[in-house]
């Protein structure tokens, strides 16, 4: 597996530092041999979709947690003792999923439909951080005192 070395540019950038070590950990971190798949969908600029494919799990053996810039999705199966099986070509294991949210990202619901899981994601960005048109007038702001 190939590595990246990030250092040289911690010299070079001031302030991505954490943007430097997101990277670096997902480069070297297992994503559990990418079960269960997933596709991401950007709707429009703000919205977002994640789609699992959680075949042969119910509702409730799902659980989805936001914390802080962090989605996880959990699915735990019960397990099932006194199945004899010839093949077994379902995956059936439990599975824990993470996602890293941008900033002011939330997730906004969840469906399942035909075993996928959909968690619909919103970016809403707060009024002080949008752009603003500055008006422009021919009349000086200092008075003197």
């Amino acid at each position: 597996m190939r590595t990246v070395d990030f250092t040289p540019l911690y010299r070079n950038a001031i302030g991505f530092d954490r943007l430097f070590n997101m990277m670096e950990a997902n480069s070297t971190k297992n994503n559990s041999g990418g079960y269960p798949p997933y596709n991401i969908e950007q709707k429009d600029d703000n919205h977002y979709r994640i789609t699992m494919a959680v075949a042969g799990f119910a509702e409730d053996q799902l659980d989805i947690t936001q914390n802080e810039n962090m989605l996880i999705v959990k699915g735990e199966r019960s397990s099932e003792e006194g199945k004899n099986y010839v093949y077994q070509g379902i995956a059936e294991r439990d599975f824990e999923r993470k996602f890293q949210l941008a900033d002011y990202v939330k997730v906004i619901g969840a469906s399942m439909e035909n075993g996928l899981l959909h968690v619909d994601l919103e970016r809403e960005i707060p009024e002080a951080m949008k752009p603003r048109k500055i008006a422009i007038s021919g009349q000086k702001l200092i008075e003197d005192k």
